[in-house]
């Protein structure tokens, strides 16, 4: 049994016990001095299946299943359970390509809900669920925690004045299930964007064992390059290059500052990112590997945008 939450707590539950990011959001939220910005927003059930069968998601699901009930939260057998004892969903199975099944319920119940990363497993499916919760009308966003870093919100708040160009970086370990950068990359690409904005009108890739090298044209012939690490020392950054001043982005600092933005997304209901950024940002990744498969060719954001359209079943 759990504790009863008190009167006016934002009741959550959560989706895909396989990433340690359940484990992580849950011990923030659930502490028992949390402070005003995380505050009366408790993970109350959790629904255990992710992946199908990456086995480094579905290994981790037992220790992580017994640590949720360690920390009070009650274990439920379906997503419709689930749903019934909460207001909020975090969807946090690690493998992106069951997200638009799973998030399709929670749609239907109306219920506010963050994706982790990755949002889906296609572009295609990206496409599908922002198209299904437009005309719902139901509240949904999706984000690395890199986004949400001091050093390029502050970037992205104008700190070095107009963003002309950007070189961001991240681990880029490669999963056979997902478009390549879908699964690592997707960190530093959302550093990039968080810099850049939208506008990436094309993008060209230079793929080896050890690295990637991706460089996007934007709107103003301004250019934004991520660089992919999987040999060498590894981590989060990288540069933006302003009309006032040269900055680094900063690294990563955190799951702390993504739950603050999520607690404020259930709260007010209405996403920090504009839907159209997180798509574009998922474009330029499929815009990446579109590129690989052409032996480095340049590949528009437009062309592989319209082809996922196709494949949602919402071409024009």
């Amino acid at each position: 049994m759990t504790a009863q939450q008190p009167e006016g707590v934002i009741k959550v539950g959560i989706i895909g016990l396989d990433t340690s990011h359940s484990i992580a959001f849950t011990k923030v939220l659930n502490a028992p001095d949390a402070e005003e910005d995380v505050a009366n927003c408790k993970v109350v059930c959790a629904y255990p299946k992710g992946s199908p069968d990456i086995e480094s998601s579905t290994s981790r699901v037992p220790a992580y299943t017994e640590q949720m009930k360690d920390m009070g939260v009650e274990i439920v057998d379906s997503i419709d359970a689930l749903l019934e004892r909460c207001d909020c969903v975090l969807l946090e199975s690690n493998d992106g390509r069951p997200h638009l099944e799973q998030y399709l319920p929670v749609l239907q119940a109306g219920k506010p809900c963050f994706i982790d990363k990755p949002l889906a497993g296609s572009l295609a499916d990206c496409v599908k669920i922002y198209a299904m919760a437009e005309k719902a009308g139901v509240p949904v966003f999706s984000s690395s925690s890199l986004r949400f870093s001091s050093g390029v919100q502050a970037i992205r708040q104008g700190a070095a004045g107009e963003v002309i160009g950007c070189d961001a970086y991240s681990p880029c370990h490669l999963e056979s299930t997902h478009p390549d950068l879908f699964w690592y990359g997707i960190h530093g690409v959302e550093l990039l964007f968080t810099a850049m904005g939208s506008g990436c009108q094309s993008v060209t890739r230079h793929h080896h064992d050890g690295v990637d090298h991706v460089v996007g044209t934007w709107t103003g012939n301004r250019i934004g390059t991520f660089r992919g690490l999987r040999s060498g020392k590894s981590g989060y950054g990288g540069v933006a290059y302003g009309s006032k001043a040269i900055q680094p982005l900063g690294g990563y600092e955190g799951y702390r500052p993504l739950v603050v933005e999520i607690v404020n997304f259930f709260r007010t209901r209405k996403s920090p990112i504009d839907p159209k950024e997180t798509l574009e940002l998922y474009a330029f990744m499929e815009a990446a590997e579109e590129s690989k498969r052409r032996g480095g060719e340049s590949v528009t954001i437009q062309e592989v945008l319209t082809q996922a359209k196709v494949q949602a079943g919402l071409a024009n």
